[in-house]
């Protein structure tokens, strides 16, 4: 029995292994992404207010010409644990700026109405086949989950899997997403001599392929986005601030999660202790 057992395992294995091999080879030519200093990195990890603050706006004033945040609502930007924006500047910047489908009237015909608290961040455009042909044919993604859908590859050889997934358990590495959009974000250039982009299409040392219908959105380089807070208007900082604001949209309770985390594994411990220290009395005359 125990014998079939590890043939079992060691079957699955092979075929886990195999699978990622492929999955890498697929990938194309494989790419080192450095791991950031980010806040909200590790057990204890938090979001930085003010960096959050700044990444909104710069998603206002350069992402949001074609991506959406759909599942972002504008009341979020004002709970705790987020930008935490005074609730009047982001009603003013609501009603203001953004307009949304109100509810039909009396003959069915539905209107426009000044966007509120309770409403989703209206995106760009009005539906994908808007937005397909403003961006010559490519649909922008939406970026709510973004931090979440994308992630990092080790690279190590396949026999360093097991040791490598444990130190990024310990560590509780979860950044791999944010990781990734920061170095796309930076990975913008010109195409090396002798390559040959297709049309409409821009290099990206870090996509996979190199080539991806987005053009660099920071290509005006520094200064493109004013900050009120005194941080230097660098390409660099709107980068880290951008994606730092699209890793809260895609996961706002991670300051909640890690706290109840930490006193679970609080509470796991003290009972550990007082379970053998039960064990013991309990068993001492026995022995």
């Amino acid at each position: 029995m125990m014998g079939i057992r590890a043939k079992r395992m060691a079957v699955l294995l092979g075929l886990t292994m195999a699978a990622s091999i492929g999955g890498a080879w697929a990938a194309g030519e494989e790419v080192h992404i450095e791991r950031q200093p980010w806040t909200f990195a590790g057990m204890r990890g938090h979001f930085d207010e003010n960096q959050l603050q700044r990444g909104f706006k710069v998603y206002v004033e350069v992402c949001s010409r074609c991506h959406s945040i759909k599942r972002l609502h504008f009341r979020n930007l004002v709970q705790p644990g987020g930008p935490e924006f005074p609730e009047a500047a982001i009603k003013s910047l609501a009603g203001n700026n953004y307009k949304v489908d109100d509810v039909p009237d009396e003959t069915g015909k539905i209107n426009q109405r000044p966007a509120v608290l309770a409403d989703a961040i209206p995106g760009p455009f009005p539906n994908d086949q808007a937005a397909r042909y403003a961006t010559n044919g490519a649909l922008p993604p939406d970026l709510s989950l973004m931090a979440r859908a994308r992630g990092v590859e080790s690279g190590a050889p396949f026999y360093r899997l097991p040791d490598t997934m444990v130190r990024d358990i310990l560590a509780g590495y979860q950044e791999g997403g944010a990781d990734y959009i920061y170095a796309y974000l930076k990975g913008f250039s010109d195409p090396p001599a002798g390559m040959k982009l297709a049309e409409f299409m821009n290099y990206n040392k870090i996509f996979p392929g190199h080539q991806t219908a987005m053009t660099n959105p920071f290509i005006a380089g520094n200064g493109l986005v004013k900050y009120d807070d005194g941080t230097p208007a660098t390409v660099d900082n709107y980068a880290r601030d951008v994606v730092a604001f699209l890793s809260w949209a895609a996961d706002p309770t991670l300051e909640e999660r890690k706290r109840t985390g930490l006193l679970v594994m609080l509470y796991l411990l003290i009972t550990a202790v007082l379970l053998g220290l039960a064990k013991r009395r309990i068993w001492s005359s026995v022995h």
